[in-house]
């Protein structure tokens, strides 16, 4: 459910209002428990969201980020999702911070818990790598599946993708949608009203009942 909602009047607002929500989310972990993770998404949307947080000034050393999912292609491609995290986020203050990417590594199976999660969500209602028409959605919307990642091949995705499974996603203390653009307004506001989630998989977190703040602009 959409627990609380901000709309901006600029991309530049939002980044920054999430990178300093973000950023005071993996402050408060690392003081309680002495370390921090978050999840984020590629795509175009976040790469202002990535720039301003790499400057924010928290103990990045403390910190792990890793991918919400990925391509399966490698970070020599311009559509891998690792490769624009490691150019836009892993730069500035945040360049210290550990990251561990998806593809051909074991190691993000064994990840803790996410302290956060940024979620994108594509022109159609899709989010991660939670595809209509996707090969194991059910695997991925399955909230007592014991699976962390799961492959995904869909219509929709140009490529077989990898995705963190819903109960891994919704373990998070805070989960964050980050929409941009009239576009995609529309399209939440169609994924808003009744329908099935295996259309628009975006509606797995909508009608949760874990929390989910939005971030939005024209």
């Amino acid at each position: 459910m959409i627990a609380t909602r901000y709309e901006f009047a600029s991309r530049d607002n939002l980044a920054m209002q999430l990178a300093n929500d973000v950023a005071a989310v993996l402050h408060a972990s690392v003081v309680v428990k002495g370390a921090a993770t978050l999840a984020v998404s590629g795509g175009t949307t976040p790469t202002l969201f990535f720039e301003k947080l790499s400057r924010v000034d928290i103990p990045w050393a403390k910190m792990t980020v890793t991918l919400v999912d990925e391509r399966l292609v490698s970070e020599s491609s311009m559509r891998s999702n690792a490769r624009l995290v490691r150019t836009s986020l892993m730069q500035n203050k945040a360049a210290v911070a550990r990251f561990v990417p998806l593809f051909n590594n074991p190691e993000a199976s064994q990840l803790d818990r996410f302290d956060a999660v940024v979620l994108g969500m594509g022109i159609d209602g899709h989010t991660a790598s939670f595809f209509s028409g996707g090969d194991r959605l059910a695997d991925a919307l399955d909230p007592a599946t014991p699976l962390r990642l799961v492959e995904m091949n869909a219509p929709g995705a140009d490529e077989p993708r990898l995705t963190f499974t819903l109960p891994v996603l919704f373990s998070s203390g805070f989960i964050a949608l980050h929409i941009e653009g009239m576009e995609k307004r529309a399209v939440l506001d169609v994924a808003l009203e009744d329908g099935p989630i295996e259309d628009m998989p975006i509606r797995a977190f909508l009608r949760a009942k874990a929390p989910i703040i939005l971030y939005c602009c024209p």
